[in-house]
Formats: C-alpha cells, structure tokens, sequence
C-alpha cells in the first residue's frame, strides 16, 4: 500500500488524504461540539466497520483515542458544522471512497 496518511484541520473543516506529502484529496467534514471537541494530536486507524447503524452512516473507521472515529453520517447538513461529540463526519460517499483508500494503521494527524 502507498504511503498514505490523513490531516483533518478543524480550522477550516476538512480532511485531507495524503499520499508521500501529496494531497491526493479534499473532504469536508463535520467536527465536535465546543463541548465536545474533537481531539488534536497523532492516532491511527484501528478498525474499520461498513454499515455501523445509527448516527454513523455508512461506514466507521475507528481511532486510536477510543470512541472516536471518521464516520459517514444519517445528516449530511452537518458537514462542515460543529455537530458532533467529537468524531469527525464525512459524507456518506466521501467516507466510503476514503475508506477504499486506507488501511488499518494509516496515520491520523488531528490539528486545531
């Protein structure tokens, strides 16, 4: 598998995929609450699960920090709002095509 990694920079609300310090692509995405922030720092995939159910849409890509994760979402008003308690959201088709493109173990960078 290439060398590919992800940023999600909450101050403009998207996350990007990339490969060797190239940005192959851009998503919006939906981040946590002021109460719930969504957490900056380094992680990884850890799992990933099609069809979770509920509030997740489509698909779930589980963090490192637990109970946290990149998900598809039942609301795609959401995206690009501070809605959620801390997971990242994406569009249900942009979560399905990220998640075509990255292995359990990609790096995650999550900064403000």
């Amino acid at each position: 598998m290439p060398n590919r990694r992800i940023i999600v920079d909450l101050s403009d609300r998207m996350l990007y995929l990339l490969e060797d310090n190239i940005v192959l692509r851009g998503y919006p995405v939906g981040i946590g609450r002021m109460v719930t922030q969504t957490p900056v720092g380094e992680f990884t995939i850890v799992n990933k699960h099609p069809n979770p159910g509920g509030p997740f849409g489509v698909f779930w890509m589980g963090l490192s920090k637990p109970h946290y994760g990149i998900h598809g979402t039942n609301d795609p008003s959401s995206i690009g709002h501070l809605v959620s308690h801390g997971c990242i959201r994406m569009y249900n088709t942009d979560v399905l095509q990220l998640a075509s493109q990255v292995t359990i173990g990609t790096p995650v960078t999550i900064r403000p």
